[in-house]
């Protein structure tokens, strides 16, 4: 056991010129054993003995040429020394053998091998056993100099090692692609409420891809992966460049003031010229996605994947119309994605909405288009709800339109529909009856609203206004105070009124309908009953509903646990009201009390 008081001078002694070999192995001995007292490891001690072994460890491994010695120095380095060592040029790819025992090879000991001529190809060894995290990690961390505005040049990446890194980056989503019905990463088809596969996000993928955009051109049409290139590449670099744009213009706006700043600039340049996108072509449709299984759902991420390809590359419409044409009808055909919901929910009204926008940007086919305009009428109305005035936002909305009907309308995002409508009506395809049919079918907001919006054809906002209401506040639910309630003949008749309004996909205004509901000293039984039971059970500050569960329960330890099996449910459970709460207690038999 060495006396942990000692490791300075076992540090000081490896530093020492004239320190003979014959004494390697009682230094390398005191500075790489755990440090022990009497009841066992000495923390104290371990924390000194790693700080003077970081110190020494250069000079150690230099002077350590017996592979046992040099072996057991090598076991103790973190992951981080190795690959300063590695740097530093102390740790060779001979050492490889020794580190890969006792350490996974990281970004560090890659670049640290690399940096020295003759290590490429070892280094480049290592990527199979990185995660694609830490590929791009290669390259991030390749300059360590490169957040630093004065920094020196640094010498760039070696050639095969970034073709490399790129080339192991690219390979799973080339397989995938190559063979996409046999790769688990496909799941989409059993969660319909997925996206894309994750290859296909902003991994590590495209952002290694996106360091070298002056060998995209060479790269959409590599043999093994082309493909995959021109996938990432219609997905990212036009979103890329947006961002980058939008990131340095709020730069430059913090920076000068007003009257400094700068001219209207003109239109910046496409991320992918005409060129590269006539390469992207082959992969612009996702035809790897056509044969998919559970078409309709896989067909709808189809299409709305292109449709997002279209809406950031607009000039592809001009260069592969029919191609666009073609594949959005496949996936109407194949999805069956204009057939009539069996059900109306949050989610299809979703779906439903986003399939009309996609085919508004991508179909040439008016039956489809003017079927898209008959499946908007189907979803329900919207419940566009006042609430009463907040003290505390009153200084926000004071003096501006914010609680105006059609704003009220757009806080909610209950406004999707008609702009569905709208995206249509501007297809020139669409047939205008087929819109104008649908006018009638619309809440009067959504008529008022497309009388405030600048873009709309004329001919459709004179069809819009012919029907538009002409005070907007009549088609507005108005949640009232108790104040107002108490001038009211029959307060509890508007209470019930508001819940015998249409239901709503906007979540927040059934939470406001609640709220008054719950908040209102003219509630009673009844209304609570028809109340989810969560939002009356929550509402704890008030005792709303102990006094039933009191009145519900009682004595009876059945009911009492009924109540506890009722309440233990998940977010896919179907949730409950108040009133089916107090019918599942009232349904457990009272006990027969003996004779």
């Amino acid at each position: 056991m060495v006396n942990a008081r000692t490791y300075p001078l076992w540090q000081q002694l490896i530093a020492t010129e004239g320190l003979p070999d014959e004494a390697l192995p009682a230094v390398v001995e005191a500075l790489c054993t755990t440090s022990r007292a009497f009841y066992g490891v000495d923390n104290r001690g371990e924390e000194w003995r790693k700080r003077a072994l970081a110190t020494a460890l250069p000079a150690l491994v230099q002077r350590a040429t017996d592979p046992a010695l040099r072996r057991r120095v090598l076991e103790q380095a973190d992951d981080k020394q190795v690959a300063d060592l590695a740097d530093q040029g102390v740790v060779t790819a001979a050492d490889l053998p020794v580190i890969l025992r006792s350490h996974r090879p990281t970004p560090g000991l890659v670049i640290g091998l690399a940096r020295h001529p003759g290590q490429v190809d070892d280094a480049i060894s290592l990527l199979p056993q990185l995660h694609d995290t830490d590929l791009k990690r290669v390259v991030d961390d390749w300059n360590p100099n490169r957040y630093r505005r004065n920094a020196e040049p640094f010498p760039p990446m070696p050639q095969a090692l970034f073709d490399a890194v790129l080339e192991y980056a690219l390979g799973p989503l080339a397989r995938l692609l190559r063979h996409p019905g046999q790769h688990e990463r496909w799941g989409i088809s059993g969660h319909p409420t997925l996206d894309l596969p994750l290859e296909f996000g902003e991994g590590a993928p495209w952002r290694i891809l996106a360091t070298c955009p002056d060998r995209w051109p060479t790269l959409v049409r590599h043999p093994v992966f082309g493909t995959a290139v021109q996938h990432l590449l219609l997905d990212h670099a036009e979103v890329e460049a947006r961002r980058t744009r939008m990131a340095v213009s709020g730069g430059e706006s913090l920076s000068c003031g007003e009257q400094d700043a700068p001219a209207e600039r003109p239109e910046p340049a496409p991320a992918l010229g005409p060129g590269l996108l006539r390469a992207c072509l082959p992969a612009l449709c996702l035809p790897e996605m056509a044969g998919l299984p559970k078409p309709s759902v896989t067909a709808r991420h189809r299409l709305h994947r292109i449709a997002e390809r279209v809406r950031y590359n607009p000039s592809v419409m001009d260069i592969a119309a029919e191609q666009l044409h073609a594949a959005a009808d496949e996936c109407v055909r194949r999805g069956r994605l204009l057939a009539p919901p069996r059900m109306s929910t949050n989610e299809f009204r979703g779906d439903i909405i986003t399939v009309a926008q996609d085919l508004a940007r991508l179909s040439a086919n008016p039956k489809h288009l003017a079927k898209a305009c008959a499946l908007l009428t189907m979803l329900e109305q919207p419940a566009v709800v006042s609430a009463p005035p907040s003290p505390r936002l009153s200084r926000f909305t004071e003096g501006t339109d914010l609680l105006s009907p059609v704003r009220l309308l757009e806080s909610n995002f209950q406004h999707r529909r008609v702009a569905a409508l709208l995206f249509l009506a501007g297809n020139p395809h669409t047939p205008r009856i087929a819109v104008t049919e649908t006018l009638p079918t619309l809440h009067p907001l959504e008529l008022s609203w497309i009388g405030h919006q600048s873009d709309v054809p004329c001919w459709l906002h004179t069809a819009a206004a012919a029907l538009a209401p002409a005070d907007d506040t009549e088609a507005v639910l108005r949640l009232l105070t108790d104040d107002e309630l108490d001038r009211h003949p029959d307060p509890c008749a508007v209470l019930q009124s508001w819940l015998d309004a249409p239901e709503t996909d906007g979540l927040w205004t059934s939470g406001d309908v609640y709220r008054s509901i719950l908040d209102s000293r003219h509630h009673t039984l009844h209304h609570l009953r028809q109340l989810p039971a969560d939002e009356v059970l929550i509402r704890t500050e008030a005792n709303i509903a102990v006094p039933h569960l009191l009145a519900q329960c009682g004595t009876q330890p059945e009911r009492w646990h009924t109540l506890l099996k009722a309440l233990d449910y998940g977010p896919t459970d179907e949730k409950i009201t108040f009133g089916q709460l107090l019918d599942m207690l009232a349904s457990q038999p009272e006990p027969i009390t003996p004779a």
